[in-house]
């Protein structure tokens, strides 16, 4: 009985491919590369270009279609008063979610960083971690249960006797409405509530490596504990803090679930590109509306960079 064998590559074939990935690392890398590059390059990259492409078609407002004629109408709209203020009013409260995650962090990042110890440190961690674990659609739901009207938030100020400093910020403008559920400000607390902990992580890692002996030679030359926070401690962690505004930022910057849920009427890039591209069907603008986060956290990417938030990730 004849038996057929495979053909195997010859000790001195491998040999000269072991010896060429030996004299050319880059190579190895370059293959070893190859394949996520393509992935990432053709099919994130590429359906990316082509949303973007889509930005400069014409849709026709009569026959609700789309036609490949280039135009730049998509783009100007962007800057018509309502758009403007669609623009602004998202990148306000990104800016605002950000700064407020950052000063509720430190505070619990220090005590992990510098107190916490063993199981109580794990117990941080785990609470911390905890709320990402659960459903975004099913903790959005939740809190507009408790800033409802007659809802926990609200029982709770009206037993702690807060009940008219809170009627009276409602009636501000731009924070306030009806209730909690129907306020900026409750639009603002279910933000902060869900990314914080993107936010207290990074500081966290960022204080962890701050050397004792710092804080200490700091006491030694007689510096008050304010000094050395605004000296020491403070240019040590904002690397940490940068890298944490990332993704507050640009989470907020994108969402479209918490403004259709919680807050006041009024659209969010997010709520604009939903519904240009769902309830009406205009691609172009929701492909033009697509450029407009892309845009503003390239920029702040840049500024971040600049603080060290690419060290601290």
């Amino acid at each position: 009985m004849e038996m057929s064998l495979s053909p195997t590559p010859s000790p001195s074939h491998i040999g000269r491919l072991s010896g060429l990935f030996w004299r050319k690392p880059a190579l190895g890398l370059f293959l070893l590369l190859l394949g996520p590059l393509m992935w990432f390059g053709i099919v994130y990259l590429g359906s990316l270009f082509t949303l973007l492409w889509q930005g400069f078609y014409t849709f026709d407002d009569f026959t609700m279609s789309v036609t490949p004629d280039l135009t730049l109408a998509n783009l100007k709209a962007l800057f018509n008063p309502a758009n403007y203020d669609i623009i602004l009013r998202t990148l306000a409260m990104a800016v605002g979610v950000t700064i407020a995650s950052a000063i509720l962090a430190f505070p619990m990042a220090w005590y992990m960083a510098r107190y916490a110890r063993g199981k109580m440190k794990a117990f941080f961690y785990i609470a911390v971690m905890l709320p990402m674990w659960a459903s975004y659609i099913v903790k959005a739901y939740a809190w507009t249960l408790l800033l409802a009207k007659d809802g926990v938030a609200q029982w709770f100020l009206s037993h702690m006797g807060l009940e008219g400093l809170l009627n009276l910020i409602l009636t501000l403008p731009g924070i306030g409405g009806n209730t909690l559920s129907t306020s900026g400000l409750g639009r603002f607390l279910v933000f902060v509530y869900i990314w914080l902990p993107f936010m207290i992580l990074p500081v966290q890692a960022a204080l962890e490596r701050l050397p004792p002996s710092l804080l200490q030679a700091s006491s030694d030359l007689g510096a008050r504990p304010s000094q050395t926070f605004r000296h020491v401690v403070l240019p040590l962690a904002i690397p940490g803090i940068a890298a944490g505004s990332i993704f507050t930022f640009s989470l907020t910057l994108g969402d479209f679930i918490v403004p259709q849920l919680v807050g006041p009427p009024g659209y969010f890039i997010g709520n604009m590109v939903y519904s240009q591209q769902g309830a009406i069907g205009n691609m172009p603008m929701a492909a033009a509306f697509t450029l407009v986060p892309i845009v503003l956290i390239a920029l702040y990417l840049a500024f971040v960079k600049r603080l060290g938030a690419f060290d601290a990730l």
